[in-house]
């Protein structure tokens, strides 16, 4: 695992990690070898995920692999190179036509397929045959609104996963991401209070910043204590939403510290921090906030057996 973590974070690091992540097979980690992709769990995926978070890096990678190569593998579809993405929305299939609108689809520009959650049906589509209309999230990365007027799709295959699913998939993604993103905040704050002085000391040596930087690291460290359990427990609703609440809760929090102690300069469009905070913002969002988790979480509660032993058991 340590050396996934170094590798992905090197390839990150360079001038076009896509292409790179591509060659190197790190895109499709945690999709199954049989299926075309690289193999490996889901905690693997993570890793790699994580230090793309870390990178704020604007790759399609939790898009290729975690959702749309897992998707085809489990429908018994081939997963192809290059960038893919996967979104579920109201779209009626007929056969293999598909008719609706796929609102808001991460990468849906820059992927050489979608794959479309229909009706009990995986769909691979080819994205010159839908129309697309380009948007974007607060970090730049496409967001895009897809029309399919008939389209015909190359493939089509039954899949038990439903749109819940693939939600629940894609907030655990992003709250991966989001985690991977604080570490950097926290990395940057450190050391920009070490480097940078005020009245003749450097910043972190006053007591103010010191409980800025401990309460973003505290609210970083148990955010990603929360991600990693769900991790390990992909397929308990209860441990994602909690993951992607706490996750996205915490990504406020830890954006408006690491402002704080970077004062105005880390609010310049070409100041790294920019990059990694205009991503906690948009992740934070996307595949549910924190409120809607949270909901999901009482709701969840209410309806137990034992309010109370669900929320304090194991």
């Amino acid at each position: 695992m340590e050396l996934l973590e170094e590798t992905a974070h090197e390839i990150l690091s360079g001038d076009d990690p896509w292409a790179a992540l591509l060659e190197s097979g790190l895109a499709l980690v945690g999709v199954p070898e049989e299926a075309g992709g690289s193999g490996g769990t889901l905690a693997d995926a993570a890793a790699v995920l994580r230090a793309a978070g870390h990178r704020a890096a604007a790759v399609p990678l939790a898009e290729t692999g975690w959702l749309a190569g897992r998707l085809l593998a489990e429908a018994g579809l081939p997963v192809p190179r290059g960038a893919l993405t996967a979104a579920s929305g109201d779209v009626e299939a007929d056969g293999r036509t598909l008719s609706g609108t796929l609102r808001r689809v991460p990468w849906a520009r820059s992927a050489g397929r979608l794959v479309v959650l229909a009706g009990g049906f995986v769909a691979v589509v080819d994205p010159a045959a839908a129309r697309i209309t380009e948007g974007a999230n607060v970090a730049g990365e496409p967001r895009d609104d897809v029309e399919l007027a008939g389209v015909r799709a190359e493939a089509v295959a039954p899949c038990a996963v439903d749109a819940a699913e693939l939600r629940r998939r894609g907030a655990l993604a992003r709250a991966v991401q989001l985690t991977g993103a604080m570490g950097r905040a926290l990395d940057l704050s450190v050391r920009y209070a070490g480097e940078r002085e005020q009245f003749g000391r450097p910043l972190g040596r006053f007591q103010a910043v010191q409980q800025m930087l401990a309460g973003l690291a505290g609210e970083a460290t148990v955010a990603d204590v929360a991600v990693r359990a769900a991790v390990r427990a992909p397929d308990d609703p209860v441990a994602v939403a909690a993951a992607k609440a706490n996750a996205s809760r915490a990504a406020g929090a830890v954006a408006a510290i690491a402002h704080q102690v970077h004062g105005a300069l880390g609010a310049t469009g070409e100041h790294v921090l920019r990059t990694v905070t205009t991503r906690l913002w948009s992740w934070r969002d996307e595949y549910g906030n924190e409120t809607e988790w949270a909901d999901d979480l009482g709701a969840s509660a209410a309806a137990a057996p034992d309010p109370w032993a669900f929320i304090t058991g194991p």
